[in-house]
């Protein structure tokens, strides 16, 4: 069999939230659960980014 060369170049960006440090799901959880509790629309992106961080680990 050849070897194939690959241009990672073009590979996808990743789907994961930039903005979200590497976090365990117990661990994002939790945060979500804080932020989802304190009912401030100041943390909304917070939330969203930790739902989208969920939502991959699930997929």
């Amino acid at each position: 069999m050849p070897n194939v060369q690959v241009d990672h170049s073009q590979m996808a960006p990743s789907i994961l939230p930039n903005d979200i440090p590497d976090l365990s799901d117990d661990e994002c959880l939790a945060l979500l659960a804080r932020a989802v509790e304190a009912r401030d629309s100041t943390r909304l992106d917070e939330v969203a980014a930790l739902i989208g961080r969920l939502a991959v680990a699930i997929e």
